[in-house]
């Protein structure tokens, strides 16, 4: 008995130094970051927000309704047929119906942007682990296509702006990670629930389904094994999008529309929200806009935005990677794939008015941050973080600490 209890003991001992503790680590430095973080800047980490449409929209789906019954006036809410409706896509209101039931209206909003965030990191260190980067590379590479940009900002409130994007963030990087893994179906699944938070990410689909027929193609898996494969991931998905089309249609008569447009800026005051009217001025400002402007005061941080190379700097480390790749001849078709999903869905947001509105840099950018994480996880790439890409790393995480301690809602 006891030689079995040692042997076991033993066995037990080699598992656990086997083990990567690397996300725990990265767990309880998040969870000391925001402690610090917020109590340096008298922040509520954990609490409901004051902009909590998807609390509402929630406790509204409990009563049997989906139309919130009266207005708030601090809340975008679209104004149809004389009701108020919530004016985004409904996926980031799942996890608070089932919040609501311990919380009731006080659902913790500021630590699910945060939790979501996590999410993401852990997914996207999971999946350059997967690509063979050591642990330090793939822990700093993985902050450095999440936290060290604009999206640090959207973690210090649980808005219904910021949950959106957050979710649509770590939705979208895990299912790039399990798509990486070889496991379609929930890769698509968490797929079209992103597309639920920010209707953009549709174009993921491109880099998503390329990653995984020409590695299996490679793999020597003949097509109809390939679309066997898919096929129960494609159906979950386009379920999602029939709830999508049959949500939007009970709402507004409309299976495309989910709210924005009845928005009275949109609706009522003569304002247009996609256009392409608006790209030139979006393209000064969140392609080459200077993050500082001069006034009387000084030096200003422009808090309606500025170019998403400053705000999110690993977009500019992307450039620098993709010519190298086509300098030493390792570009690919996957790579075409991610360039060209990136180039569209950016294309898309720049169509927008506002791109974000009231923000530190450029917002909406966030939701093109996944596209660098499976970039650096394809074949070509040195497996491990250079010092100018660390220097980098370093001074966006600078500059997106300055940014979310300056930009509070």
């Amino acid at each position: 008995m006891k030689v079995r209890l040692q042997r076991l003991y033993a066995a037990l001992m080699r598992h656990t130094g086997r083990m990567d503790y690397t996300p725990l680590l990265l767990i309880w430095a998040t969870a000391v970051f925001y402690s610090v973080f917020c109590f340096l800047l008298d922040l509520d980490p954990i609490g409901a927000s004051n902009y909590n449409t998807y609390t509402l929209q929630a406790l509204a789906w409990r009563s049997g309704q989906i139309s919130l019954g009266r207005d708030y006036p601090h809340l975008e809410l679209a104004v149809f047929n004389n009701d108020w409706f919530v004016s985004f896509p409904p996926v980031p209101s799942i996890p608070l119906y089932f919040l609501t039931f311990l919380f009731g209206a006080a659902t913790p909003d500021h630590l699910l942007v945060k939790l979501y965030l996590l999410t993401g990191v852990l997914a996207c260190y999971y999946m350059l682990r997967r690509a063979k980067y050591d642990k330090v590379s793939a822990c700093a590479f993985a902050l450095f296509c999440s936290a060290a940009s604009c999206l640090l900002t959207l973690t210090t409130d649980g808005a219904v702006w910021y949950q959106a994007q957050t979710l649509a963030f770590a939705l979208t990087m895990c299912a790039l990670a399990l798509m990486y893994s070889g496991h379609p179906t929930p890769a698509l699944l968490l797929y079209a629930l992103s597309v639920g938070c920010r209707p953009f990410n549709v174009f993921y689909a491109l880099p998503l389904f390329a990653l995984f027929i020409l590695r299996a193609h490679r793999q020597g898996q003949p097509f109809k094994t390939i679309a066997l494969r898919l096929l129960p991931g494609v159906l979950l998905g386009l379920c999602v999008a029939g709830g999508y089309a049959w949500y939007n249609y009970a709402r507004f008569g409309n299976p495309l529309e989910f709210g924005h447009n009845y928005l009275p800026e949109f609706s009522t005051q003569g304002g247009i929200q996609f256009s392409l009217s608006h790209l030139s001025r979006n393209i000064r400002t969140f392609l080459f806009g200077a993050p500082f402007s001069d006034s009387l005061a000084g030096s200003q941080l422009n808090i309606f935005g500025f170019s998403m190379f400053f705000s999110c700097p690993v977009f500019f480390a992307l450039i620098v990677w993709v010519i190298e790749d086509l300098i030493r001849r390792r570009f690919s078709l996957i790579k075409l794939s991610i360039l060209l999903a990136f180039a569209i869905q950016l294309f898309c947001l720049l169509l927008h008015r506002t791109f974000g509105g009231y923000q530190f840099g450029a917002r909406y950018t966030c939701d093109l941050l996944p596209y660098t994480a499976l970039y650096l996880a394809l074949p070509g790439r040195c497996r491990r973080m250079r010092l100018p890409e660390w220097l980098l790393f370093i001074a966006a995480f600078g500059f997106s600490l300055f940014g979310a301690a300056t930009i509070l809602l």
